[in-house]
């Protein structure tokens, strides 16, 4: 009778193994999105355990934890961002999509166990360097869409890293190759899927920028290692007639917040104008939650102004609260908008301010409610210079406004 026990028990164990989806390969990965017909945005991933892996960006190191199985199928999202990716298993590869629900966008997908090259290269040899700097206009033939910004490059060999500055933040961690004279590289954070493609001569580019399967549009840019951008504290402003930033937007717990509360009076206050899905926003984020961390023990608050674009405010509460929590935010994050991240909307929120030129800008409040100070843009780690820069700057700010 013992022995008839034990059979079922050992027969339902093995069905639950079986049934047990297979976990991805450990090792590294080689993943493309595409974003156009003829064009495929590569990115490289190491498999650490069933539940983790390493997406590489150059320097940047992406650690995603949050993975989930069901049959052949695995979906996994990178930390905070709202895109995701669903694939199906088969041997060696995973086929599938990258998706972002709110604005109904989806990309192939497909991956490759065992490659650890980004780029395929046809030329072993670089026929140009491109190390230093860029003056770079995107959508140079339109009145519309031109903007300005400053390419900063390292080459070794075949290999390239940088990115693109511009006034309103950067391109983050920009890897790729020199193939010839072709320059290629990209960028994928779980969000956002950034790809850029150029002829170079000595001193010219002529390229393309793909964000995702959704956009793209034509650069170039010429070597000028004296180039700067305008001063980014230069660019958005109070409209005549205003000293003073008013606003009353809810948190999660649907309390109305506005900086007359006390809990930001006679401090110093620095607004921050965000979106969730913002890169240069996270970085912002990540490194004013640790400053405030640091300095609790002083007249200092933030707060963050969130418009998003998810399409109802669950999901947007939802996107901020899995901000904070990634984070480790510590400070509040009120829902200024949803259904849309339109600067022009934004600004009809905030209407003493000339425009909302960028996600992410910073406004520094003094004691008395009076604003000293309004940035645009973030310069975020793969600036590098710029971005030290920026810390030393902030800091010493805050410091000037605190002794008052």
């Amino acid at each position: 009778m013992r022995n008839l026990l034990i059979i079922p028990i050992v027969l339902l164990l093995s069905s639950c193994n079986l049934n047990r989806p297979e976990a991805l390969k450990e090792g590294v990965w080689r993943a493309e999105l595409q974003v156009t017909e003829t064009e495929v945005l590569p990115f490289n991933f190491e498999v650490t355990s069933r539940d983790a892996f390493k997406i590489f960006n150059a320097e940047e190191v992406i650690m995603v934890t949050d993975i989930t199985y069901s049959n052949d199928t695995v979906v996994f999202r990178a930390p905070v961002f709202e895109g995701y990716i669903q694939a199906v298993q088969k041997d060696n590869t995973l086929q599938g999509h990258y998706i972002k629900e709110s604005l109904d966008r989806v990309v192939p997908f497909l991956a490759t166990f065992g490659t650890t090259t980004r780029f395929d290269i046809e030329r072993t040899t670089p026929l140009v360097n491109v190390s230093g700097n860029w003056e770079t206009v995107f959508s140079p033939n339109s009145d519309e869409d031109a903007y300005i910004a400053k390419g900063i490059f390292k080459q070794e060999g075949t290999k390239v890293t940088g990115t693109f500055r511009t006034t309103t933040g950067d391109y983050r961690y920009l890897e790729g190759v020199m193939d010839g004279n072709l320059m290629k590289l990209s960028a994928f954070d779980g969000a956002h899927a950034f790809l850029f493609t150029a002829e170079v001569s000595d001193s010219t580019m002529q390229g393309t920028f793909y964000s995702g399967n959704h956009w793209k549009e034509p650069f170039t840019a010429k070597r000028n290692e004296s180039y700067e951008l305008p001063n980014a504290n230069d660019l958005t402003f109070l409209n005549e007639g205003y000293d003073a930033l008013e606003f009353t937007f809810p948190n999660a717990q649907g309390e109305q917040i506005s900086l007359s509360d006390v809990q930001f009076k006679d401090k110093v206050v620095v607004v921050q104008i965000m979106g969730t899905w913002c890169p240069n926003c996270l970085d912002e984020s990540k490194y004013y939650a640790e400053f405030y961390k640091n300095n609790t023990d002083k007249n200092l608050e933030f707060i963050a102004l969130a418009f998003e674009y998810a399409k109802t405010e669950e999901q947007a509460f939802k996107s901020i609260n899995r901000l904070k929590q990634d984070v480790g935010i510590p400070y509040p994050i009120l829902l200024a908008q949803y259904g849309t991240s339109s600067k022009t909307k934004a600004q009809e929120k905030l209407p003493m301010l000339n425009h909302v030129l960028s996600y992410p800008t910073s406004i520094f409040i003094d004691k008395k409610g009076k604003v000293r100070k309004i940035h645009t843009g973030f310069n975020g780690p793969a600036t590098g210079e710029k971005y030290t820069e920026f810390t030393t700057e902030f800091t010493e700010f805050i410091e000037v406004l605190l002794n008052e």
